[in-house]
């Protein structure tokens, strides 16, 4: 069938795959051998399951995705507190989603959704649990491990064998390095590793990949510097900056991202503090 009016091939769709009454197959997908697809499934022209995918429950993958053996989408959330309800799974355009991915769908405890973005880049084996939230632009490398509620902003790149705590976010243009244990948010435009991961430089090769100039990313490296080297604090390095005509927009984000960090618990934003 074709999705929004769009008409071109027809799905390809394999003998031995097992597509439900329900599933919404626009033109142009292949599935194929053994891929077993939903009923609440909905994906977009032009995508690929090459064999023994699994999409179960409500999930909507968009266009030109490119899924490999092995994945399986839309799995219940690993949570004890799951109730069976009608949680979804989105997905946008021009994904690569390589061999043993699992992308489980959310839980109720926020807005009921998983959602990853377009023309990211999963590795092999990688895990995104419920209700996390992936940009645009974003590599996860091999084996990594995103725990519930996590936020990873676009142009993240994610090293091998990364595991990421529960409600941690990772800001943009950042690089987390292979085998670091993420605890705490990781800040925009840094470069992190370690166990647990801390900033240890800026992240220079994606910035210039990403078009910043040159006084921005001096700007970024010195703001860098006074918060983790002459760990002066975040008000202090604010009015430093300011007074050397060095809050350009990006180092603004990396400020008010470190004062929301600072407002939640255990160095994570998005878990708020409790009343005592």
């Amino acid at each position: 069938m074709s999705i929004a009016g769009v008409v071109g091939r027809p799905a390809e769709i394999h003998s031995t795959a097992v597509v439900e009454v329900g599933a919404r197959i626009a033109d142009d997908v292949r599935i194929g051998p053994y891929c077993v697809i939903s009923a609440g499934a909905e994906i977009g022209r032009g995508s690929v399951l090459a064999n023994h995918v699994t999409v179960m429950g409500s999930v909507s993958i968009g266009e030109r995705n490119r899924i490999f053996p092995n994945c399986v989408i839309g799995g219940e959330p690993q949570d004890v507190s799951y109730r069976g309800s009608d949680t979804r799974v989105e997905i946008g355009d021009d994904n690569v989603i390589r061999e043993g991915v699992t992308i489980n769908r959310a839980t109720e405890k926020e807005d009921g959704l998983t959602s990853i973005g377009s023309s990211n880049f999963l590795m092999a084996a990688s895990h995104v649990a419920h209700d996390c939230r992936i940009g645009d632009h974003v590599i996860i490398a091999n084996g990594t491990l995103l725990g519930g509620h996590v936020r990873v902003s676009s142009r993240a790149s994610l090293s091998g064998v990364v595991a990421v705590h529960h409600w941690a976010t990772i800001g943009g243009y950042s690089f987390v390095a292979g085998l670091s244990r993420v605890l705490h948010d990781v800040p925009p435009f840094m470069l992190c590793e370690g166990s647990p991961a801390r900033p240890r430089c800026i992240n220079v090769v994606a910035l210039k990949r990403g078009g910043f100039s040159q006084p921005w990313i001096e700007a970024i490296s010195e703001a860098y510097r006074l918060l983790y080297r002459a760990k002066v604090g975040v008000e202090q390095a604010r009015e430093i900056l300011r007074s050397q005509g060095m809050l350009p927009p990006p180092v603004l984000e990396l400020l008010e991202f470190l004062d929301l960090q600072q407002q939640g618990r255990h160095g994570r934003a998005r878990e708020r503090r409790r009343a005592a």
